[in-house]
């Protein structure tokens, strides 16, 4: 329990905390709060810089947990994205979460004045578009716990993703807008969040008839008042919903099997308390175990496959399942418990907006700590190269280059891995006349073709002076969960520093380690959610 405090309030303050910060936020003891915050960086969900705690991507698989179980983003987010395409406008999916309503979608236009919800942030529902209608179908018990909620917290200081309410209104404003979602069958937000953002809302409905989820379009009143986006865009809305509703019936019912062999963080259940250590705490990691038990084709587990899906004995799996029900966490239904939206408050709306240069910072640091040399990640920007994360190291000579720079593709390592990635009709063919930037450039379009060719056979590029006399680098590529290759990492250094043989012998086992590692946190980190590569 004290540890998913922790993560909360590390969530609510945006991913990064100082230890001092979280004793005071959970009020901790200190020597609690640093046994939790090694236990978080043992098992990869935070990292410890100095005295401040940083969330990392990995944690992002607890929320895919959740995502996945309920299965929506996946049927749903491609129709959802080709809507905001198709409108020019930010459209989402929420669920219901007790009073509140839960993100699980975002799709986003970017200007300059563009929506900065994300997956996961919690918004009272009396304010928002999906509200009313999720409240259509509460019960009495429901709208009590909202009664007292509204009279505990007039201004929402327990949603720290709104602004701070500042002229509370009635209940009875929101339970007249309910019987009028009820009526129509849609609702309207007119800057009930803050001055300038309308949406209006559609639920989308499952076999049952029930709500599912809720999609919206929001705009801003520079672009559309609340009016003008029910009459212009809420029939292409209601299409849409349609489209929805027969993909959800489409959808196949049956789900697969739970896997028999141990999942997720399992590998925390079997060692021993020596090998992790005084300091490790094997509650929380056995706590957050069981959520990753759930997943695609597992929405509904029971005690024994939680039990079979995680190592854990039964009676560990019940006390977890139990402790998680009382935080929230899961519900139970009968025999079998099901994870709620609440999950998703465990990091995962500061780290759905995580960068690749961002993923890439502590692996490109722990790289270049590691060999001496300075290590790069970069993109492939039409026929160049830009940097998009560096780390550098503190030499008298050393490779002076900035986040930002640009070099042709076809003289670096970094360029040439990410160009021998593409297929021959993406790539295209080279121009003659290429610039020789030294005289060790390989210019022939013939030439470098059967380089690339080779680097996509060995896996990595290595550039001896062809960028500029003396420079020598390494570097292999980085690929999404796709398996496209999306970036690049590499090792610079001047050439008196290795040869070409201790490149490949030595930096090469340990940058196609790192890349490895960038791309594992991809892989969560993109899963549910966008992945900038710049």
């Amino acid at each position: 329990m004290r540890g998913i405090t922790v993560l909360q309030r590390l969530t609510e303050a945006g991913g990064t905390s100082s230890l001092s910060a979280l004793e005071k936020a959970t009020g901790l003891a200190r020597s609690t709060v640093d046994r939790i915050a090694a236990t978080l960086a043992r098992m990869g969900y935070v990292r410890l810089d100095g005295r401040d705690a940083v969330l990392t991507p990995r944690l992002m698989e607890l929320g895919n947990a959740y995502l996945g179980a309920l299965r929506l983003p996946r049927l749903l987010d491609g129709r959802a994205d080709s809507l905001a395409d198709e409108l020019d406008e930010s459209v989402s999916l929420a669920v219901g979460d007790r009073d509140g309503i839960r993100f699980i979608h975002q799709a986003t236009r970017r200007r300059a004045m563009s929506l900065s919800f994300r997956i996961g942030d919690l918004l009272p529902a009396e304010r928002t578009a999906p509200g009313p209608l999720f409240a259509t179908e509460w019960t009495e018990e429901d709208w009590t716990r909202w009664r007292e909620r509204r009279a505990a917290d007039p201004e929402d200081h327990g949603f720290p993703d709104v602004p701070p309410r500042e002229h509370p209104t009635g209940d009875e404003e929101f339970e007249e807008r309910t019987r009028e979602a009820a009526a129509r069958g849609w609702a309207l937000d007119d800057q009930l969040i803050e001055p300038g953002l309308v949406a209006v809302s559609v639920p989308v409905r499952d076999r049952g008839g029930r709500i599912a989820c809720v999609v919206s379009v929001v705009s801003h009143t520079s672009r559309h008042t609340a009016d003008s986006l029910r009459d212009t865009l809420l029939p292409r809305l209601r299409a849409t919903v349609r489209a929805m509703e027969r993909d959800l019936r489409d959808a196949p019912a049956q789900q697969p099997a739970v896997p028999a062999t141990p999942a997720g963080l399992a590998t925390w259940t079997g060692a021993s308390k020596h090998e992790l250590g005084r300091e490790f705490i094997e509650s929380l990691a056995r706590g957050l175990t069981v959520i990753t038990a759930f997943g695609e084709g597992r929405a509904e587990l029971t005690l024994t496959e939680v039990a079979q899906a995680t190592g854990l004995a039964r009676a560990t799996a019940r006390r977890a399942l139990i402790t998680l029900e009382h935080l929230g966490q899961v519900t139970a239904h009968g025999r079998t418990f099901t994870l709620t939206p609440r999950v998703l408050a465990l990091g995962f709306p500061p780290l759905s907006r995580t960068t690749l240069p961002q993923i890439a910072a502590p692996h490109l640091a722990e790289l270049a700590d590691r060999l001496h040399d300075s290590a790069s990640l970069a993109v492939l920007a039409g026929d160049e190269i830009q940097y998009t994360a560096r780390v550098a190291t503190s030499r008298i000579m050393s490779v002076n280059i900035t986040v930002g720079t640009r070099f042709p593709a076809y003289a670096t390592s970094l360029g040439r891995v990410m160009l021998a990635g593409l297929g021959a009709g993406e790539r295209g063919p080279f121009p003659t006349g290429l610039h020789a930037l030294t005289p060790h450039t390989v210019t022939d379009p013939g030439a470098l073709t059967a380089v690339l060719d080779r680097v996509r056979e060995a896996g990595y590029a290595l550039v001896d002076g062809e960028l500029e006399e003396g420079l020598r680098s390494i570097a292999v590529p980085v690929r999404d969960r796709t398996g496209q290759v999306v970036a690049a990492v590499n090792v610079a250094m001047h050439s008196s520093r290795r040869t070409v043989e201790q490149c490949v012998g030595e930096v090469l086992p340990e940058l196609a380690a790192a890349a490895g590692r960038i791309e594992g946190d991809l892989r969560v980190a993109g899963r549910f959610a966008r992945v900038s590569v710049a």
